[in-house]
């Protein structure tokens, strides 16, 4: 990508390099040179290792898989950008953890991602740059302005050759219908939906499936994968209806505890999912596990948001 005008500065957090440095390259910069450290302690040592003053900076954190560091770390990034002059700081949060945690669902609680959202604008940033947020009103949760982008068009674009017969997207519970719909209406395809009864967070009670997917291939769309649970169960539902192939298509793989094995053993064809989350150790069995980056959107969306262009379209 070609600027004209002074290029964007673009640093990363310690969550996710990889995708940082893909960012970078679709820009076609190099990553700003911050030194990471941890003290003895445990504490977090940040130093920006080049001028930002008067700067217009980016960074690129996921909150996820170690969320309690990522988030501290990305705070203490900005704070160090902010006193060294940066006329403004975007944070870009591929994945925005505690997005769960929107609402009280029960008494006493807190609700952790106004929490959140606080202590990012407390530190100084100016704009955040989202994929996927669990729930879009999380944007309201910000005094700021939030960019909220979807990895839907990536991935419907990383299916093609899977050459899909009489499509139909499922919503594999309540909560994923609003991002199956969507799906859906991109794909022009029917759409379907599984209702459950959660249990726990690890069991799923009683399925109903409405909609028809008797002699179809079924994509099952939500925003994430956590246990693995709610596709594998949606998929048996599926099945025991007719469908034909049954895939899983998401934007953040979290996959935590057994959810690979989980899906390795399922009646799931295969999960297409982008890299918001980093393809760690604990993918290294997902021979299932579909991977598409993330980073020409993000890039796309950066230069949006330098040139002063609409980032609806996104």
């Amino acid at each position: 990508m070609s600027f004209s005008f002074p290029q964007p500065l673009l640093f990363a957090g310690s969550s996710h390099l990889l995708l940082a440095t893909e960012v970078a390259s679709q820009l076609g910069i190099s990553l700003g040179q911050v030194q990471l450290n941890q003290f003895p302690d445990g504490e977090i040592a940040v130093q920006i290792l080049e001028s930002v003053r008067g700067r217009d900076v980016f960074v690129l954190q996921s909150i996820a898989l170690d969320p309690n560091f990522y988030l501290m770390e990305l705070l203490i990034i900005v704070d160090a950008l902010k006193r060294a002059s940066a006329r403004s700081v975007v944070a870009v949060i591929p994945y925005f953890g505690y997005c769960r945690q929107d609402r009280k669902d029960k008494p006493r609680v807190p609700i952790t991602a106004k929490l959140v959202a606080n202590l990012l604008v407390e530190a100084g940033v100016t704009r955040i740059l989202a994929v996927d947020l669990h729930a879009g009103q999380l944007q309201g949760f910000f005094d700021i302005p939030v960019d909220h982008v979807h990895g839907r068009q990536l991935l419907i674009d990383g299916l093609r050759d899977l050459e899909l017969s009489r499509c139909v997207v499922v919503a594999p519970d309540i909560g994923s219908v609003k991002t199956a719909r969507a799906f859906a209406g991109q794909l022009q395809v029917d759409f379907a939906v599984v209702d459950k009864h959660r249990l726990s967070a690890m069991e799923v009670g009683g399925l109903s499936l409405i909609g028809d997917v008797n002699g179809k291939d079924v994509l099952l769309a939500d925003d994430m994968c956590s246990t693995g649970a709610t596709l594998v169960s949606a998929a048996k539902a599926c099945q025991e209806k007719g469908a034909k192939r049954i895939f899983g298509v998401i934007t953040h793989g979290l996959f935590v505890d057994d959810a690979v094995n989980r899906i390795e053993n399922s009646l799931l064809e295969s999960v297409w999912m982008t890299n918001t989350i980093p393809y760690t150790e604990r993918l290294k069995d997902g021979h299932k596990l579909k991977t598409i980056s993330i980073a020409p959107l993000l890039a796309h969306a950066i230069q949006c948001i330098v040139s002063d262009e609409s980032i609806s379209s996104l």
